[in-house]
């Protein structure tokens, strides 16, 4: 059996894919469904059990015998969200339970962390994981810090022995991930799901001004990555259990979001037509205006597979997704 906590959500409903296109056992999501089309990234599935995060402990007790592996993607995602109470109990607390479940039940933990705990990027982009490697890093939003101070946690626990260890543990520093099944994210959708309708109408596409010296009216760099990408990385976690560490997952590519529109027109076979808003005065002094992961490490591990080029994957999402009647996986 196979848990994947946020397993109906963007990222995870691509794993749950995944598994099942491996046959890779029974497949349990812990998620939240709500009352809009969430269910719809899960609706092509086949699934054990759904199980609410309320009842997930439970669960796992019942089942322990039985459960093999957890890959862990629930949580808060929003950048934006500022309850920190509710974030810090969500994707710490939760994480630290689930952490130290897997370790008294001698399972593997393979969980997601984000590119936010980067902060600015003043201190690098490297997958550090000792306690005074990743100590500098400085998030700009409470989603970012709720998951350094997870990793943070895990660096100590690892570094000074303190507690014993899931028999795998693997955390991944995912960059900005687009791909099918993020319709649900509204304004956390990636820019590309959001370009999308603007360019399939023959509108000029929408995107922020810079209001950094360094970068022109959308220059501004991020490391976009497939969802397929991340996939294959968890896939091949699984694959080689005697892995272990803090990941970055990204192209290893920094990519203008005026490349991205000029992509996304392509994909679509319209002329490139780009306009540029002001960027909302609450976000200019949490806006990250560059992102590239440094891959070094994960292919040092042995993960040899090319991460998809921009323009690929774009085409890939617009003529095998967006563009369909039903853009689900």
């Amino acid at each position: 059996m196979i848990v994947v906590t946020g397993g109906a959500g963007f990222i995870g409903s691509n794993l749950v894919a995944g598994l099942e296109e491996r046959g890779l056992g029974d497949i349990v999501i812990s998620d939240t469904l709500g009352s809009a089309d969430k269910w719809r990234n899960i609706a092509k599935r086949e699934i054990r059990d759904v199980v609410h995060p309320s009842r997930l402990f439970d669960y796992l007790d019942t089942h322990a015998d039985e459960i093999e592996v957890i890959y862990h993607l629930g949580a808060i995602s929003s950048t934006t969200e500022n309850d920190a109470d509710l974030i810090i109990d969500t994707n710490f607390v939760l994480s630290r339970r689930l952490w130290k479940w897997c370790w008294k039940h001698k399972k593997r933990f393979i969980y997601a962390s984000s590119a936010a705990t980067y902060g600015d990027g003043h201190h690098g982009f490297k997958d550090e994981e000792s306690i005074d490697g990743i100590k500098h890093f400085m998030p700009l939003n409470p989603y970012g810090w709720s998951k350094h101070v997870f990793d943070r946690r895990i660096a100590r626990v690892v570094e000074t022995k303190s507690e014993p260890l899931p028999t795998q543990w693997a955390g991944l520093k995912f960059f900005n991930v687009y791909g099918p099944n993020e319709y649900h994210k509204g304004d956390q959708m990636s820019v590309v799901c959001k370009l999308f309708p603007q360019v399939q109408a023959g509108a000029a596409a929408r995107l922020f001004k810079s209001h950094h010296p360094d970068y022109q009216d959308g220059g501004q760099l991020r490391d976009f990555v497939w969802v397929g990408d991340c996939v294959d990385v968890m896939l091949w976690l699984y694959d080689n259990p005697n892995v272990n560490g803090l990941f970055n997952v990204g192209s290893g590519k920094a990519r203008s979001f005026k490349d991205l529109a000029e992509a996304t027109f392509k994909a679509t076979g319209k002329a490139p037509k780009i306009t540029y808003t002001d960027m909302p005065e609450g976000l200019r002094d949490k806006y990250q205006y560059y992102t590239q992961a440094d891959v070094s490490k994960i292919r040092q591990a042995g993960y040899t597979k090319p991460f998809t080029e921009l323009e690929e994957g774009i085409g890939k999402y617009v003529k095998d997704y967006l563009s369909k009647g039903d853009p689900y996986k």
